[in-house]
C-alpha cells in the first residue's frame, strides 16, 4: 500500500478527520484510528511549509568602507590585500579541493606553505644559514621559560636589561630556571628610557644578555643593540612588537623570538630564530614541547603546528617582499611615526608622550591628555569616526596608538586630523 504523504487516501483521511473532529479521533494520541473503508468527499487543502517560503536575507558583501582603522596593540590590523587573498583561498586553496584549515600538516600542500614561509622570512631578514627558523606556539611568554631551559643550567647566571613590562615578566620567569641578574631597570622612571650601553654592569660569567627590543605597553624601542660582554657573547631579544618592521642584523643575536600577532600574522604563531650551536643543550627537566632540538629536528612539525596562522604569516612575508623589503617598510613606518609624534609635540602640551625622544617606538605610541578627564571622551569620539582600540594599557592609562606595518598612512593621517580637531574643541 502506498504511503505517499502528498497523495495517499490514508493521509487525506487523517487530515480530514483531524480537522473535522469526527468519531474516528480522540484527544489521546494512542487512540487515533484510521478507517479506509470509505472515502469522504472534501475539497483538497493546500499545505505549505513555512520554512520553504521563508527567504533568507543574505547581507551584502563587506566593502573597504566597512573597515575601521584598528590601532590595537595585538592581535593587530593585518594588510587588507592579505586578508582579501586569504578570503579568496579560504574554501579551496589553489585547486587542492580543501581549505588550509583542513590540510594534514604532513601533506605536500602544507609542506609547500611552511617551506615557502620560512624561505621568504630568511630573505626578508637575510638570516644566515647557521640559524634555524622555528614556527612554534604559546606566544613569546612561553619563550620566557624555554630560553633558560634550553641555554642554561639551573645554576647559570644570565643578565637582563628591563625597559618595560614584558622584559620584567621575562626576568621573573627566568628566576625559575636560572640565576638572572637585573643589571638595569627603567621601572623607577616609569619605563621611559633606555640606558647607555656603557653604563651596563654586565657579568662576564653570564650565559646571555636578554633585552626586549620594543616594549608594547610603554612605547620604548631599542634603536641599536648592546654588545654582550659575557663569555658566550650571546644576545637574546624579544622582538614581538617590532619584528619585520625594519632590517635587523641577525648575526648579532643568539636568539630572536616574536609572537606573530603584531606585524606578521594572527595570534597563535611564535617565531624563533636561533643559532644552531645553541640547540641541543636543554635541561633534563625541559618539557618536550619546549625543547628546541625536538622542533628543529622535525622542521617545526613535531606536533600539529598552527597551520592557518603560518599560512597567514607566509602571505604577509610575500607582501613585505613585494613592498621592496624591510628597508622600504622601515621608511613607511618612520613617516607614520614622525607625523604622529609631531602632532603630539606641537600640541602645546594638550597631548603628551612621556617617552624620551631618542627611544620612542615606531610601533606603539603612548600619549596622555593634559586634561585627563577628557580621555574617555577622546576614545569614544574616535570610535565614532571608525578609529578603534586607542585606549592605553590598563597599567599605564591614557591612550596608545599602535601603528604596525599594516596600519596605512591614511589611518595615521586621519587620527592626527581628529586629534587636532578634538584639541580645537576642548583646549
Amino acid at each position: 500500500m502506498s504511503m505517499s504523504m502528498a497523495t495517499s487516501p490514508q493521509t487525506r483521511l487523517l487530515h480530514h478527520n483531524l480537522f473535522n473532529n469526527n468519531n474516528h479521533f480522540t484527544n489521546k494520541p494512542s487512540s487515533i484510528r484510521i478507517t479506509t473503508t470509505t472515502t469522504p468527499s472534501f475539497k483538497p487543502i493546500s499545505i505549505k511549509c513555512a520554512a520553504a517560503t521563508t527567504q533568507i536575507q543574505t547581507p551584502p558583501p563587506p566593502t573597504a568602507q566597512d573597515r575601521v582603522f584598528n590601532f590595537a596593540a595585538g592581535p593587530a590590523t593585518l594588510p587588507e590585500n592579505v586578508l582579501l587573498r586569504a578570503q579568496s583561498e579560504l574554501y579551496n586553496w589553489r585547486g587542492s579541493g580543501m581549505s588550509v584549515m583542513e590540510m594534514s600538516h604532513r601533506g605536500k600542500e602544507f609542506l609547500s606553505i611552511i617551506q615557502k614561509a620560512e624561505s621568504d622570512l630568511r630573505t626578508l631578514l637575510d638570516i644566515p644559514s647557521e640559524y634555524s627558523v622555528l614556527f612554534l606556539q604559546g606566544g613569546a611568554t612561553t619563550q620566557f621559560a624555554a630560553i633558560p631551559l634550553n641555554l642554561c643550567t639551573a645554576e647559570d647566571s644570565v643578565d637582563f636589561v628591563v625597559t618595560g613590562s614584558w622584559g620584567d615578566k621575562a626576568f621573573k620567569e627566568a628566576q625559575k630556571f636560572s640565576k638572572p641578574k637585573l643589571i638595569w631597570s627603567g621601572k623607577s622612571e616609569k619605563y621611559t628610557k633606555i640606558p647607555s650601553f656603557d653604563e651596563l654592569d654586565q657579568n662576564p660569567d653570564a650565559r646571555y644578555l636578554h633585552i626586549c627590543a620594543n616594549e608594547t605597553i610603554h612605547g620604548v624601542e631599542f634603536k641599536d643593540y648592546p654588545t654582550p660582554k659575557n663569555g658566550s657573547g650571546i644576545l637574546i631579544a624579544d622582538m614581538s612588537s617590532n619584528f619585520c618592521s625594519k632590517p635587523v642584523d641577525v648575526s648579532k643575536f643568539g636568539v630572536i623570538y616574536a609572537g606573530a600577532q603584531k606585524n606578521v600574522g594572527p595570534s597563535g604563531v611564535t617565531i624563533v630564530i636561533i643559532r644552531k650551536d645553541l640547540i641541543g643543550n636543554a635541561q633534563g627537566v625541559t618539557p618536550v614541547m619546549l625543547d628546541y632540538m625536538i622542533h628543529d629536528e622535525n622542521n617545526s612539525l613535531y606536533n600539529t603546528p598552527p597551520c592557518y596562522g603560518i599560512y597567514m604569516c607566509g602571505l604577509v612575508f610575500e607582501d613585505l617582499l613585494e613592498q621592496g623589503g624591510l628597508k622600504e617598510v622601515e621608511k613607511k613606518n618612520k613617516k607614520k611615526g614622525e607625523i604622529l609624534y609631531n602632532a603630539i609635540d606641537e600640541s602645546n602640551g594638550f597631548y603628551r608622550c612621556p617617552v624620551e625622544k631618542s627611544v620612542r617606538s615606531l610601533m606603539n605610541v603612548p600619549f596622555t591628555l593634559e586634561k585627563s578627564e577628557l580621555e574617555a571622551e577622546f576614545i569614544k569620539e574616535a570610535a565614532k569616526e571608525k578609529m578603534v582600540q586607542l585606549k592605553g594599557h590598563r597599567s599605564v592609562g591614557g591612550m596608545r596608538a599602535s601603528i604596525y606595518n599594516a596600519m596605512p598612512l591614511a589611518g595615521v593621517e586621519k587620527l592626527v586630523a581628529f586629534m587636532k580637531d578634538f584639541q580645537a574643541r576642548h583646549a
